[in-house]
C-alpha cells in the first residue's frame, strides 16, 4: 500500500538554521520504517525519569514486539512509552484527548499514536491499546496511517482487528486486498454484507448472488441493507428506480455501495474519516476542496496536498470556499512577483482566510520562509509577516527581531526563543506560560514520570493543555512545565505560540 502524504508535521526541530521536517506520514511515503536513513524529529531524545529501568529476565516464547509505524529514533520516545500504565486507562485517554485547537498538541498525539512502542505488560493489554491507537487515527481522519498500522500488526489476527482494517480499506479505496484476506479466512467477515460485496469485487457473481438469497430468505440483514445490496449485484432491474433513502450514520461498507450504485452520499456530516473518499479524483473539486481543509485542519493531511487543490484551477464561482481559493491564488501570484506592495495588498485577505477556517499554521508553514524575504514599508504588513514567521518551522530567526516594542511583541519573541520570564507578560495566558517555564511538573504528573510512565504522563499534559487554554492557567502552567521537564522544549514553545496567536480562546 502506498500512503498518501497526510497528517502533520512532528515535533520540529530545536534551532533556527533546522530546515523544514516531514510530517509523520510524509515522513512514512518518503522514508519506509525498513528503510530508516535519518531522523527527521528534533526533540532530543526523551527520559521516562532519572532512574535506571530494571532488567527483567523471561523466556523468548513471551516475548512481545514493539509496533509502531516510526521508530524511536525519529519520534525520540522510548520503546517502553506505555510500560507501567494500564491499558484501559490509556485508550480512554487516547480516545478523549482534545487537540482540533493547536497544531502542537497535534503533532504530539499523532506521535504517540504512530510511534514503535511495546505494550503496557500482558498480551490483552497490547491488544486493547491498539485497537485504541486504531480508532483514535480513524476517528482523526488518518486512515492510511490506521491501515498500515494494522498491516504492520497483523490485520488478520482476529476480528476485531479485521473489522477495522476493512473500514480503513473501503475508506482508502483499497478494499481488494481486505477482500482477497476474507476469501483465505472468512470467518473474519463482519457480516453477510461485506462477504456479498467482496464476493462480487472478486468476480464471483454467483457466489455472492446466492449469499444474498440466503439472506433474504433468512431475514439475517435489515431491509435497508438488503435493497442496497439488491440494488448493487442487479442494478439493471433498479434502472430508472427512485434513489433510496439517505441512511443515517452509515458506515463504511455502506457508504461504497451507495456509491457504487451512483447514488453517492456527502461526507460534510459524517465523520472524519469519510472525507478522505473525497480526495479521490471521483470526486468534484469543491468537495475535494473541503475534504482536504476539514483533514489539514486536524493535521490528517500535509499542507502541499491542500496548496495543490487551491492551485488546481481557477475558481468559476464566489462565496464560501471559492473567495479562499481567489484570495489565496491572489497572493501567490503577488509572492511570486516579489513585490512589496503587491503581497502588502492580499496577504490581509488571505490570511483572514485562512483564519476563518483555522489554517493559519498550515499556511504559515508553506509561506513563512519566502514571506521572511520581504521588507515591507508599511508597519501592519511588517507586524503580521513577523506573526505569521513565529508560527512556521522556523520560529527562532524572525524572533530575534521583533517589529516593534510592545511589550506583546517582546513577549512572543522572548517565548520562541524559550525565554518568556525574560519579558512582562501581556495578559494572564502568558503569566502562566511563563510560570511553567519555570516550575516544575505538578506532583500527579512528577509520579507518572518518576514511575516510568511517559506516555501517560504526555497524554494527560495535552488534556492540561487543553484545560488551559479554555481559561484554567493552573492547568496551562503544569503543561508546560510536564513538557519541558521531558525534554520537549520545542513542543512547548510552538504550543505556547499557538495559544498566544490563533485567538482560540
Amino acid at each position: 500500500m502506498q500512503i498518501r502524504a497526510t497528517i502533520l508535521a512532528i515535533l520540529l526541530p530545536l534551532g533556527a538554521s533546522a530546515e523544514q521536517p516531514l510530517s509523520v506520514i510524509e515522513w512514512i511515503t518518503q522514508r519506509p520504517p525498513d528503510g530508516i536513513t535519518y531522523p527527521v524529529l528534533n526533540e532530543p531524545p526523551v527520559s521516562n525519569s532519572i532512574d535506571h529501568s530494571t532488567i527483567d529476565v523471561s523466556s523468548l516464547d513471551a516475548a512481545v514486539v514493539a509496533i509502531g509505524l516510526v521508530p524511536g529514533n525519529v519520534t525520540g520516545l522510548p520503546v517502553d512509552l506505555w510500560l507501567g500504565s494500564d491499558a484501559n486507562v490509556l485508550s480512554g485517554l487516547i480516545a478523549k484527548v482534545a487537540v482540533a485547537d493547536y497544531p502542537a498538541m497535534q503533532r504530539l498525539l499523532y506521535t504517540l499514536l504512530l510511534s514503535e512502542t511495546l505494550p503496557p505488560s500482558a498480551h490483552n493489554d497490547a491488544e486493547t491499546l491498539l485497537l485504541a491507537r486504531i480508532d483514535r487515527l480513524l476517528e482523526l481522519g488518518a486512515t492510511d496511517p490506521a491501515q498500515a498500522l494494522i498491516e504492520l500488526a497483523g490485520a488478520t489476527e482476529n476480528a476485531d482487528r479485521f473489522g477495522r482494517w476493512f473500514d480503513a480499506t473501503l475508506l482508502n479505496g483499497d478494499e481488494d486486498k481486505a477482500c482477497a484476506a476474507m476469501a483465505d479466512a472468512p470467518h473474519l467477515a463482519p457480516d453477510y454484507a461485506a462477504r456479498i460485496f467482496c464476493d462480487a469485487r472478486r468476480g464471483d457473481w454467483q457466489t455472492a448472488a446466492l449469499t444474498l438469497e440466503t439472506v433474504h430468505a433468512l431475514g439475517v440483514l435489515p431491509p435497508a441493507d438488503l435493497s442496497l445490496l439488491d440494488r448493487y449485484l442487479s442494478p439493471g432491474i433498479f434502472e430508472g428506480a427512485p434513489p433510496l433513502p439517505a441512511p443515517d450514520g452509515p458506515d463504511p461498507l455502506t457508504f461504497r455501495l451507495f456509491e457504487t450504485i451512483g447514488e453517492r452520499l456527502p461526507t460534510a456530516s459524517l465523520p472524519r474519516g469519510f472525507a478522505t473518499v473525497d480526495l479521490r479524483d471521483v470526486a468534484g473539486w469543491k468537495a475535494q476542496l473541503e475534504a482536504a481543509e476539514r483533514l489539514t485542519r486536524i493535521g490528517a493531511l500535509g499542507p502541499n496536498r491542500l496548496l495543490g487543490l487551491y492551485s488546481e484551477r481557477r475558481p468559476a464561482a464566489s462565496g464560501g470556499i471559492w473567495d479562499r481559493v481567489h484570495a489565496l491564488q491572489r497572493f501567490e501570484t503577488a509572492l511570486e512577483t516579489g513585490s512589496n506592495d503587491a503581497v502588502a495588498k492580499t496577504l490581509p485577505e488571505v490570511w483572514q482566510a485562512m483564519r476563518d477556517v483555522r489554517l493559519e499554521v498550515p499556511f504559515a508553514s508553506l509561506f513563512a520562509e519566502r514571506l521572511a524575504d520581504l521588507s515591507p514599508d508599511d508597519q501592519s504588513t511588517k507586524s503580521l509577516i513577523w506573526q505569521i514567521s513565529l508560527l512556521g518551522p522556523d520560529y527562532e530567526t524572525p524572533a530575534q527581531t521583533p517589529p516593534d516594542d510592545t511589550k506583546r511583541s517582546q513577549y512572543l519573541g522572548a517565548l520562541a526563543l524559550g525565554q518568556p520570564g525574560l519579558t512582562k507578560a501581556p495578559d494572564a495566558t502568558a503569566q502562566a506560560i511563563s510560570e511553567g517555564f519555570a516550575a516544575n511538573p505538578p506532583l500527579s504528573q512528577q509520579r507518572l514520570l518518576d514511575a516510568g510512565q511517559l506516555g501517560e504522563a504526555l497524554l494527560r499534559a495535552i488534556i492540561l493543555m487543553d484545560s488551559g487554554a479554555r481559561g484554567n492557567p493552573g492547568d496551562l502552567t503544569s503543561a508546560m512545565a510536564t513538557l519541558r521537564a521531558v525534554g520537549m522544549e520545542d513542543t512547548a514553545r510552538r504550543a505556547g505560540l499557538q495559544l498566544m496567536l490563533l485567538e482560540r480562546r
